[in-house]
């Protein structure tokens, strides 16, 4: 097991990754304050871990709720069931919300744990690469609304995260594949020796070789902390995480979400992100290739939607949270391995870029 700190001051806290950690006992108890425990799951992970969840916590109150598996279900009204399981069961504000499952059981739990009586306590116990690797770091919590994305939310940081590895074994391959677009983000934003390994070890990930995994999620987790330590909340460098995010997320909401994974929105919308990065002169024709290459490798899409439009993309960007006093504010690549938080693009460029995708 290795351990990485999210440097926080009194908020601090850490993330375990490795092996067997889902059946660690002392590990996690000490994270746990209180005498009550509801773990939120969904259907197709409460089969796998969650009586081996339960069992981390002996002595305790431990309730669960499971709900259905989906991004279509990260909404107000199943948000709610968390609360009527929290409600039902008596748990008080000295109880520990536990996270079991990817990142829409993680953002919900969080989001719940954020108002459940003003705020208590969770952890994260994250069951897919992408949540590893992203969501399950850093505090965002939050469930979408049907005209955007992660609209409704909070700042909410868990007392620990635990990433047990051995949990990518029963993972589909589309979702291990989706998980990747997030890891290969890290390397684009802020780290070129880490996109290079990847060009060379992207095989060993998709074969699900454990020092590759660990590897891979120990460097995600570590430049995801490192960037959180300095803007918590997303004042400034913290939105360079969000490379292809806004693309994707307008992606994901045209498409239905759920339909096209949020990796999946993630990696197309990295590419286009580069494509007009490359139009402004920043990166080489070279580089861009190297990116569609590198997002092809993990078995991810290159290309947005056929059926969206410009005007498709253009209305549901406007209603991203990155835009700022009606200027879209986007993260480019100044370099591979470098990024930008930029407004600073004319609508000729932004337009060429995207009709180069969509008609």
């Amino acid at each position: 097991m290795q351990t990485l700190n999210v440097d926080l001051g009194d908020r601090s806290y850490p993330i375990f990754v490795g092996s067997g950690l889902i059946e660690n006992t002392q590990l996690i108890l000490p994270y746990v304050a209180g005498q009550q425990v509801m773990i939120v799951t969904n259907d197709t992970i409460a089969p796998l871990y969650l009586e081996k969840a339960k069992a981390l916590f002996p002595g305790k109150q431990v309730d669960s709720v499971i709900l259905p598996d989906g991004e279509a279900f990260k909404d107000l009204t199943h948000l709610n069931l968390i609360f009527d399981a929290l409600l039902e069961k008596q748990h008080n504000r000295t109880t520990t919300l536990v996270a079991l499952g990817g990142g829409v059981i993680g953002d919900m739990t969080g989001y719940a744990a954020a108002s459940y009586q003003r705020g208590v306590d969770f952890i994260q116990i994250p069951t897919t690469l992408l949540s590893q690797v992203d969501s399950s770091v850093g505090g965002k919590t939050g469930v979408n609304h049907r005209l955007g994305k992660n609209m409704i939310g909070a700042f909410h940081q868990p007392k620990c995260v635990l990433i047990d590895i051995d949990s990518l074994t029963t993972l589909p391959d589309r979702e291990l594949s989706a998980g990747i677009a997030e890891v290969i983000k890290y390397g684009l934003i802020t780290d070129y020796e880490f996109l290079e390994w990847l060009e060379t070890h992207m095989s060993s990930l998709l074969s699900r070789d454990q020092d590759a995994l660990i590897y891979a999620v120990l460097t995600s987790c570590a430049a995801k902390a490192d960037v959180v330590a300095q803007d918590e909340k997303e004042g400034g460098i913290r939105a360079i995480l969000n490379l292809g995010h806004t693309y994707g997320h307008a992606i994901e909401n045209h498409q239905g979400y759920g339909n096209w994974l949020h990796g999946e929105a993630v990696a197309a919308g990295m590419i286009m992100a580069a494509d007009l990065s490359h139009r402004l002169g920043w990166i080489s024709g070279a580089d861009l290739k190297r990116t569609q290459s590198l997002i092809r490798a993990a078995n991810l899409p290159v290309d947005a939607p056929k059926d969206m439009s410009v005007a498709d993309f253009k209305a549901l960007m406007a209603v991203d949270k990155k835009v700022v006093d009606g200027k879209l504010r986007l993260v480019l690549l100044k370099a591979l391995g470098q990024a930008i938080i930029s407004s600073d693009f004319g609508l000729e460029e932004f337009e060429a870029s995207l009709h180069s995708f969509v008609h």
